[in-house]
């Protein structure tokens, strides 16, 4: 749904980009066409009205049943597909709970906090089936060793995520920045 709505934007944004270019360069031309074409719509409807003016009664009723159907299910599907807020965990019992993912991403926030040479974590959980997708905003001290602390940061976080939580760990992508540098970190 993300990328349709990402593509009907971008042609509603260039469409409306090009019309007002259209309207700006051109005023006068540009009413003159949308004159000419509404002037030609309503005379068509005119015709079809005066032919049968049932048929043209059951054509409106049938425009907008179809659009409220279309433009209906588009509206529910964007309202109420969001993210889960949990995400189920089943123990060996056979009980089961929803786990938050804000309560998901303040764990990983405090185990992360407490490796060493790490400033600040902003993590983000994203609930995707049985599994959390998971983005690291890292923030480390300006000395660290980029490969080794990655490495780091990844196998606590798998840690954390599959054997103390039980979950099922999705994509896992961690972005690194170093922090300003302080002379205390030398």
């Amino acid at each position: 749904m993300n990328l349709l709505n990402r593509i009907v934007a971008a042609l509603l944004w260039l469409f409306l980009l090009l019309l007002i270019c259209y309207v700006a360069v051109m005023p006068f031309r540009a009413l003159a066409q949308a004159q000419l074409f509404l002037d030609g719509r309503l005379a068509q409807l005119t015709g079809w009205q005066e032919e049968n003016s049932a048929n043209f009664v059951i054509g409106q009723i049938a425009v907008v049943v179809g659009a409220v159907a279309l433009f209906g299910t588009l509206l529910i599907t964007e309202l109420w597909t969001g993210r889960r807020r949990g995400v189920r965990v089943r123990t060996v019992e056979g009980g089961s709970v929803e786990l938050d993912t804000d309560s998901i991403g303040r764990r990983l926030e405090w185990h992360l906090d407490q490796l060493a040479e790490i400033v600040t974590v902003i993590p983000s959980v994203k609930s995707r089936g049985g599994a959390v997708d998971i983005r690291l905003e890292v923030e480390t001290a300006p000395n660290v060793d980029v490969p080794m602390k990655t490495d780091e940061v990844v196998e606590v976080t798998r840690d954390i995520i599959e054997q103390d939580m039980g979950l099922k760990l999705g994509r896992l992508d961690v972005q690194l920045r170093y922090a300003p540098y302080d002379p205390e970190w030398s």
